[in-house]
């Protein structure tokens, strides 16, 4: 047999090279398929600011980029990025706005699926300030958007008008020497926040850094009557260009109004502006009942947390936490009404190196009828100090603060008279009570001074024994309906009263237990004199204290109770 070898035709040669082409490598083989593209892990999302977001994620093997897609709430993907390496700063957000985003892997034009969601919320933007350098000396609106940084005496005058929106922020300027509100004598402030919306007078400083005393106060001088003659300048005034004297005697209209304040907080106010001259947190100096106080809390102040200087000026709704001094303080012919306040003292309070000094005799309530220079007839000047003040809840400090004198739930001096009913004063370590110097004692005997169905729990005694020409003694507490339960503790009286400090703000409850002596034993019915003073303003209640058991919670949602 003979066996011939023919050339090779061209079909085989196409052949060939079409094998070859569809990756035969000779020996029947193929090339691999592109690696396999596993989704990115580990995503996590961060907002960096209100507008930016960071995106970072674990690297996938054999990925050469990855797709970043991101999407609101309930809204639908978009792509917004394709980076090389495993993290992505994506912008142009919108603040305080919900988002989510996913990642897949790339490798040339092959790519993966996407990984899990990751989601973040972006935060509020910043509140842009405003620096308050000089007075204000016509009308000026200051709105929720801006925070209000006050940097020295700042003075509303000239009849101006300061009108502030709800849920604004106004601070006292740390680094700036008495930094300051006064709202003069024939000029107003309209300061009218809500329950979920007050209007914040507080430290520059950042929460956990402020103490009392870092910065001044609230002043308002109204047109008012004083029973001191002129002139009578105004404490922590007078000391300088910026911070001239202020005389608040003279003034003729107990009915003039200074404006509005309604769920306002003053905090960490009470700067000493020289030796021994702490501003207070909030001064009302002859101010008029036209004014309208209502909701008003002071927050570790270094001085007074409220103080009446003459005038009519009425209040309802207070909290005073943790004063430096007093509470409630009223002298000079102060003839206003108060209804339903809380003093709540825990501790004492720590003030700001170099911003002045704690007092050394804190009291719950302390009123004076006149002392010091141009009283016009001594502790007799007229008008007398004759307010009304009821359903007052007055806690003193924890056996574990201690003062070297003071610490007295009410003291009642130099001539003042007043009408003090339906209240509850407890834990105060020397005495509920003291009624000092003759002249007080006078206005019990002519009926300017009226003492009804008080409780006091936890002192040693109701009221400070009688000690030389000074300390009087005490009335006839059964003929009054003035209830003394010593052994009671102040915890046990209200819902939500804690021994020491309050671990949480919104547990803090005024209102009475069930079994509690405060749910009951008010006067009930006002008439004669008491009814007169009251006049529409002040109602009867049942029960004693700043709340009854089926009351609203009245301070719930505006107040802060925050050591620094």
């Amino acid at each position: 047999m003979r066996f011939s070898v023919r050339p090779l035709r061209w079909s085989t040669l196409v052949l060939a090279g079409f094998l070859a082409a569809c990756g035969d490598d000779g020996d029947g083989g193929t090339e691999p398929p592109p690696p396999t593209l596993q989704a990115p892990t580990g995503v996590q999302a961060q907002a960096t600011s209100a507008t930016t977001a960071r995106i970072t994620w674990t690297a996938a093997a054999n990925a050469t980029s990855y797709l970043v897609q991101r999407a609101t709430a309930g809204g639908s993907y978009q792509t917004v990025g394709n980076p090389a390496g495993v993290s992505f700063d994506d912008t142009g957000l919108a603040p305080q706005t919900g988002y989510r985003y996913q990642v897949a892997s790339v490798s040339g034009s092959t790519s993966s699926g996407f990984s899990s969601e990751a989601t973040i919320t972006t935060p509020a933007a910043p509140t842009p300030t405003i620096e308050v350098t000089s007075d204000i000396t016509s009308d000026v609106f200051w709105t929720a958007d801006n925070v209000y940084v006050l940097k020295g005496f700042i003075h509303v005058a000239n009849g101006a008008r300061l009108l502030i929106q709800a849920g604004t922020k106004i601070v006292g300027d740390f680094n700036t020497v008495g930094s300051s509100l006064f709202v003069l004598r024939g000029s107003r402030i309209i300061a009218e926040g809500t329950a979920d919306k007050p209007i914040v007078f507080t430290s520059s400083r950042e929460p956990g850094q402020r103490q009392a005393g870092d910065w001044g106060g609230l002043i308002i001088v109204g047109n008012g009557i004083i029973n001191r003659g002129v002139p009578v300048i105004l404490e922590g005034s007078g000391t300088g260009p910026t911070n001239p004297a202020i005389d608040y005697a003279g003034g003729i209209d107990n009915g003039s109004s200074s404006g509005v304040l309604k769920y306002v907080r003053i905090e960490f106010a009470g700067y000493a502006t020289a030796p021994d001259a702490e501003l207070n947190s909030l001064t009302m100096a002859a101010v008029g009942s036209g004014t309208q106080v209502e909701y008003v809390q002071t927050l570790n102040g270094l001085d007074d947390s409220f103080e009446w200087f003459g005038g009519a000026v009425d209040a309802k709704y207070l909290v005073s936490y943790n004063s430096g001094d007093d509470h409630f303080d009223a002298s000079e012919g102060y003839v206003g009404r108060v209804q339903h306040a809380v003093a709540y003292q825990t501790r004492t309070v720590v003030p700001r190196p170099a911003a002045g000094n704690v007092s050394q005799d804190p009291q719950g309530l302390e009123n004076d009828g006149c002392a010091g220079a141009n009283c016009t007839n001594g502790q007799n000047s007229t008008p007398l100090t004759v307010p009304m003040f009821a359903n007052l809840t007055v806690v003193g400090p924890p056996s574990t603060v201690t003062n070297s004198s003071g610490n007295i739930g009410m003291m009642l001096r130099r001539g003042t008279g007043g009408f003090y009913l339906n209240s509850v004063v407890t834990r105060w370590s020397r005495a509920g009570m003291s009624l000092r110097d003759q002249p007080t004692l006078d206005r019990i005997a002519n009926g300017d001074l009226v003492l009804k169905n008080q409780l006091f729990t936890e002192v040693p005694v109701v009221c400070q024994p009688q000690t030389g020409s000074t300390v009087q003694g005490c009335i006839d507490l059964p003929a009054n309906g003035i209830t003394s339960e010593l052994a009671t503790t102040a915890t046990s009286l209200f819902l939500g009263l804690p021994a020491g400090e309050p671990a949480n703000a919104a547990a803090l409850d005024w209102t009475p237990t069930a079994t509690s002596p405060a749910g009951s034993g008010g006067l009930n019915a006002f008439t004669g004199s008491i009814a007169t003073k009251a006049g529409g303003f002040v109602t009867p209640t049942s029960y004693r204290g700043a709340a009854g058991t089926t009351t609203a919670k009245w301070w719930a949602g505006w107040t802060n109770f925050a050591v620094n």
